[in-house]
């Protein structure tokens, strides 16, 4: 006598389980263009990584001491390995009652914290049914959402979730309780409630695309970045998650680069126009200075006066960010303010150091953006990148004016900053300053528009970079194509550094979703 007959039992109710929703179900799935919950996992992990956990987990229907049938949870969870690593994951199963909220995700919510591995969500669930209350013989008090966990899952462990279908509910805040999330074009949707809801509660009639696709969620900050399709949407997670510790008592992982230290690209001696009004693109700078093919962009579509993501520099991740001046003239608005946040927290969190490629003219002014509150989120800025402590360097490319501008540099933790000839700044631009400073001057003036322009030149011909330098206003005034060789060094500086700083962050530590 053995235990065989039950590990063929195993296996045979295993089989079950992973037909899902059954054969309608996942037909029904692949109508819509969208991928099964095991066929997203497939993509996520290395081949043959994948270990479920609950997999039993489900509404068995027995026949005597024989299980007939067996109704799978509408939730995957388990762990598998990504570039080798491990992470914890869950996935909701659509083909399943809608993949309505289950008890799973929390069960490998407490594992990857325990383990101290990242999380990742496979998002296609809708959020709670009143089909609920008929099964469970009543109605109930909402609680135990578990958002206590997922919050402290931030402050520990990388968090993914991929929206992967129409999200509703709890499912749609998760979405938003992590360090990077991304939908997909044309099949995904986020809200906290779908269009009959909608309906019910303001009377209006409206399509869940026109509710909460990308056109809405994505250029309004709720995700992140957009996906071409599920393919896509994964090798963003997996691209994403390669930049960061598994938690945060490890360094981020470093790689051999593949790219000369020394680099010097002759481009960035004339990517800055002489005339200080016209744009140029911060990527071809980026591109130029990083890691070649290293920079992953993260919310692109969203407060696009500044441009953010993550990169490599000789082989280590760092956090990186840049003025944009054909959004905005590159002003700080309070989108733009919302990224830099973003990015700061995450590299605090995750030891990365941050580097700044600063051509800030300021913080945006007028009506509208006073409306909008631009004072409070300018503040938030300020007080977390005074708290942030994880090494920085800004590589001052153009313009640096009033408080804003006054954000490329910090007073303590290790900081660095070098300047290109191209640099000018101040309290505010001499353009718009002189008619404020020199008011009576030149309204007194025979020709008020000649005197303004006289005064005009007289502070221009004194707004030398070099004047500064002298009075080391500026530490160093570069050639631009040695940006990469300081940068290099910066870096391999930072690593030091970052040896000592592991574990919980002490500085821009309140990671906000």
């Amino acid at each position: 006598m053995n235990w065989e007959s039950d590990v063929e039992e195993i296996k045979r109710q295993t089989a079950m389980a992973h037909q899902m929703g059954g054969e309608k179900g996942i037909a029904f799935q692949h109508s819509r263009g969208k991928l099964t919950v095991r066929e997203r996992i497939d993509l996520l992990q290395d081949p043959g990584s994948f270990h479920e956990i609950g997999t039993l987990t489900g509404e068995a229907v027995w026949d005597g001491d024989e299980v007939i049938d067996l109704k799978p949870s509408n939730t995957v969870t388990g762990t598998c390995r990504i570039e080798g690593r491990k992470v914890a994951l869950s996935g909701g199963d659509f083909t399943i009652r809608g993949a309505t909220v289950g008890t799973k995700s929390q069960f490998v919510e407490r594992l990857a914290l325990a383990n101290r591995i990242p999380y990742v969500r496979l998002l296609d669930a809708t959020g709670g049914s009143v089909k609920t209350f008929e099964t469970i013989g009543r109605t109930y008090l909402p609680g135990n959402l578990g958002t206590g966990l997922a919050a402290e899952l931030l402050q520990n462990v990388p968090v993914v979730s991929a929206v992967l279908g129409s999200v509703a509910g709890a499912p749609a805040v998760q979405a938003c309780m992590c360090h990077f999330n991304i939908m997909v074009k044309g099949t995904s949707q986020v809200f906290v409630a779908g269009p009959m809801v909608v309906e019910q509660a303001t009377g209006q009639s409206i399509t869940k695309e026109d509710l909460g696709d990308e056109r809405t969620q994505v250029k309004n900050g709720v995700i992140m970045n957009l996906a071409e399709d599920e393919a896509d949407a994964i090798r963003q997670v997996r691209r994403f998650l390669s930049f960061l510790p598994p938690n945060v008592w490890e360094a981020p992982p470093r790689c051999e680069p593949e790219d000369d230290p020394e680099r010097r690209e002759e481009s960035l001696l004339s990517i800055i126009p002489k005339h200080r009004r016209r744009v140029y693109e911060p990527r071809k700078v980026l591109e130029a200075v990083l890691d070649r093919d290293s920079f992953f962009e993260i919310m692109p579509y969203y407060g696009k006066a500044r441009i953010t993501g993550l990169a490599r520099v000789n082989g280590v991740p760092v956090a990186v960010m840049a003025n944009h001046p054909k959004f905005n003239g590159g002003s700080m608005d309070i989108a733009a303010g919302e990224k830099t946040i973003r990015l700061v927290e995450l590299a605090d969190t995750f030891h990365l150091p941050l580097v700044y490629f600063a051509d800030e003219p300021g913080f945006s002014v007028g009506p509208a953006q006073e409306k909008a509150g631009i004072l409070r989120a300018g503040a938030r800025v300020m007080a977390v990148m005074a708290r942030s402590r994880t090494p920085f360097i800004s590589i001052v490319t153009r313009q640096l004016y009033g408080v804003a501008g006054g954000l490329h540099w910090r007073g303590s933790g290790m900081y660095r900053r070098y300047a290109w000839p191209s640099t000018h700044g101040g309290s505010m631009h001499i353009e718009g300053g002189t008619s404020i400073a020199y008011k009576k001057e030149i309204e007194s003036a025979t020709d008020p528009e000649a005197m303004r322009a006289e005064i005009e030149a007289k502070l221009q011909s004194i707004a030398s970079p070099f004047r500064n330098a002298h009075a080391f206003g500026i530490e160093d005034l570069i050639d631009p194509r040695d940006t990469r060789p300081l940068l290099v060094d910066f870096v391999e500086d930072a690593w030091k550094v970052i040896q000592t700083q592991l574990g919980p962050s002490g500085g821009a530590r309140s990671y906000t979703p």
